[in-house]
């Protein structure tokens, strides 16, 4: 029997009345409540079926590491973090939930922590410049982000890291060649590969996935395969078999705004202001025959090259968790069948 791990990427929506603003300027004043939102949604995740969820991600994903890794206090050095001020906070709060859900059912969660990659934080602070030395750095000290949160965990297990780069074979200002990505993403994933986990990278376009390939601590491939199907046409089985290499398949539709946009043509309407019509995105669109199907071309093209499944990308701007859980339900479901 082929059996899939089911995560998903991270971001969630938000509880009806809360913003984003709001959570983000309060993770210090209005840390239990903050808490609360956290452990709830990760509890809908696991719901949900997914079985190695993401801590839920409501910071902005460059924000989260580089309001630490420019804080002087944080820093030995610039872009040098000192061990204990890499803490992933969100980890922390859901420590009181995993450990409710333990007792409950008897085994710890299973987590998937998402970290934001160097090359992405790099592009954040340096743009097109080239800087090997200060790569290199920011990669070392999301390693220590990573250490910490494998070694801090103990009322969850932490399954899979992935590092999130989005600008990857997207921004045009990546000025690295292959050898200097490649040492930079050793770097980043050294402490979790020495622990013998997987470690995803994250793409949002495959065009360089082959740097991640060849990158020894990494061994997952994400591919933002459902909405892009045309993304698998880059991926060389030859590669992925040579470098021992998985795919993480993305097999529900995230692009919210564009399946809304196909809403309101059909029903000549702005769907985001009837609730009712927003429903169809996962009765009518992201049904669990849709995405099953998807799986068997992943599955009949890849094999058991595929070994991670899930959305696309993450669900923090659906409009509702209500309909964010249903997609993940729908996933279940079609892995189910599968």
């Amino acid at each position: 029997m082929v059996e899939f791990i089911f995560d998903d990427i991270g971001s969630y929506p938000l509880p009806e009345g809360v913003s984003r603003e709001w959570i983000e300027a309060s993770f210090e004043e209005e840390k239990d409540k903050v808490s609360e939102i956290i452990g709830s949604a990760f509890l809908q995740k696991l719901q949900a079926g997914v079985t190695v969820p993401t801590y839920p991600q409501f910071q902005d994903m460059n924000k989260q590491f580089l309001s630490i890794l420019n804080d002087p206090e944080c820093t030995v050095s610039p872009f040098s973090l000192k061990p204990e001020c890499a803490k992933i906070v969100e980890l922390e709060m859901l420590e009181n939930f995993a450990k409710q859900y333990c007792e409950e059912t008897g085994s710890k969660p299973n987590l998937r922590v998402c970290v934001t990659g160097p090359l992405e934080l790099y592009l954040q602070q340096f743009g097109s410049a080239s800087y090997p030395d200060i790569l290199n750095l920011i990669a070392s000290s999301i390693n220590l982000f990573i250490k910490n949160a494998i070694e801090d965990a103990k009322n969850f297990n932490v399954h899979t890291i992935s590092i999130d780069e989005p600008s990857l074979g997207i921004n045009p200002e990546v000025s690295f060649d292959s050898a200097a990505l490649i040492e930079a993403f050793e770097l980043a994933s050294s402490y979790a590969h020495k622990k013998g986990l997987d470690v995803e990278v994250h793409l949002h376009s495959p065009l360089y996935y082959e740097v991640a390939c060849r990158t020894k601590g990494i061994n997952v491939i994400g591919v933002e395969s459902a909405s892009n199907p045309g993304y698998l046409d880059l991926i060389d089985m030859a590669i992925l078999d040579e470098t021992k290499s998985y795919l993480r398949a993305g097999i529900a539709r995230t692009d919210v705004f564009n399946l809304v946009g196909g809403l309101n043509e059909e029903y000549n309407t702005n769907a985001w202001k009837e609730p009712k019509l927003l429903e169809k995105l996962v009765t009518d669109l992201e049904t669990p025959e849709v995405i099953e199907a998807r799986l068997r071309d992943i599955y009949d093209r890849f094999g058991d090259r595929v070994l991670y499944v899930g959305p696309d990308c993450g669900l923090g701007s659906w409009p509702s968790q209500a309909i964010a859980r249903k997609l993940l339900e729908n996933v279940a479901i079609a892995l189910e069948r599968f």
